[in-house]
């Protein structure tokens, strides 16, 4: 998991070109009816928009609540790593769900006066989707290939301090 400020960032930006572009595909995909192979190019135009905006939900508000509200119930010193991060990541859906469905009602959906139903509906309609994406795929995708990147630098620094020679000092 991210151990510094760029890590965090890194590690977010994963998460959010995973998760947003998989839930703009599926809302494209309820709003024509079905999948198709258009979906995936149409989902890009929503994400050049979706996507900044999850960033910053996520990086300002949403991840540090997930964070303290997970802390809160879990004690870290003594509690499975795995339910540390089966908490954060439920709470991150708990509280992105309906704000980014906010956005995209205000955004897409051309509610009009309707916003408060249309956005309800939307939160309702993705929150399912949306957890298990998160639990089942999203999640443990981006932190396998996170855990990748950030090992590799890892490996790579402890290779080349092997190979250095020791120097006696007098």
């Amino acid at each position: 998991m991210p151990k510094n400020l760029f890590q965090e960032i890194v590690f977010t930006v994963m998460m959010v070109f995973v998760m947003v572009y998989a839930m703009i595909c599926y809302n494209i995909a309820l709003n024509i009816g079905g999948m198709t192979n258009e979906v995936f190019l149409l989902a890009f135009k929503e994400l050049v928009i979706m996507g900044p905006i999850a960033f910053v939900l996520d990086i300002f508000l949403v991840g540090r609540i997930a964070k303290y509200k997970t802390f809160k119930i879990i004690n870290p010193e003594r509690d499975n790593p795995f339910f540390i991060v089966l908490g954060i990541s439920v709470i991150s859906v708990i509280f992105m769900c309906p704000l980014m469905s906010l956005a995209a009602t205000l955004l897409f959906k051309n509610a009009g006066s309707e916003v408060i139903a249309v956005w309800i509906q939307t939160t309702i309609t993705n929150f399912p989707m949306a957890l298990c994406w998160q639990l089942f795929f999203a999640g443990p995708v981006v932190r396998a290939v996170f855990s990748l990147i950030f090992r590799e630098k890892k490996a790579l620094q402890k290779d080349e301090t092997k190979e250095m020679p020791e120097v006696e000092v007098q």
